[in-house]
């Protein structure tokens, strides 16, 4: 993992090394909870076999036929994307509205949104237990009614902030 956020830093383009390491970054994430028995091994290969749903949200992903289509145009806008900025909207947003995996698609979304993010210059940022219910209602508007702008200054609020920490 640190040797592709190392690479976005160097300047490799985010969304290439993205496409090529998160399948990686998702096994390196979750091979601890495989480990203690929490998680199947075979959760971990691929995108997921079947259908998921989101507790307490509306959002209803894609079909499981849909995501093999979906992942590489995803992965082929982010990399066409020369704005951080969007990167960082588009990285995050897309991945969990398709939500590509059984689990984990959430955190996978957050650590994509902070790789985006470092190629823009910005410091990682973390969506803490004080911003989760303004995160998800930001992302319910996002995915549920179309609307991106909450969500789009959710994170860019959390990215400013973010930034004033690292300063001060």
């Amino acid at each position: 993992m640190k040797a592709s956020v190392a690479r976005v830093l160097a300047g490799e383009n985010a969304g290439v090394v993205a496409e090529a390491v998160h399948g990686d970054w998702y096994r390196e994430l979750f091979g601890p909870p495989v480990a203690a028995g929490l998680l199947n091994a075979a959760d971990l290969a691929g995108y997921r076999a079947g259908q998921v749903f989101i507790r307490r949200s509306m959002h209803v992903p894609p079909p499981v036929e849909a995501v093999r289509d979906l992942m590489p145009e995803f992965f082929a806008l982010l990399a066409a994307e020369s704005e951080p900025a969007v990167r960082v909207v588009l990285g995050h947003f897309f991945f969990v509205y398709v939500h590509p995996y059984m689990d984990g698609n959430g955190r996978m979304g957050r650590f994509l949104m902070n790789v985006m993010l470092a190629s823009g210059g910005w410091p990682w940022t973390v969506v803490t237990v004080d911003t989760r219910e303004a995160y998800m209602a930001a992302l319910e508007e996002a995915s549920v009614r179309q609307d991106i702008v909450p969500f789009t200054r959710f994170l860019a609020e959390s990215a400013t902030a973010s930034a004033r920490k690292h300063r001060a």
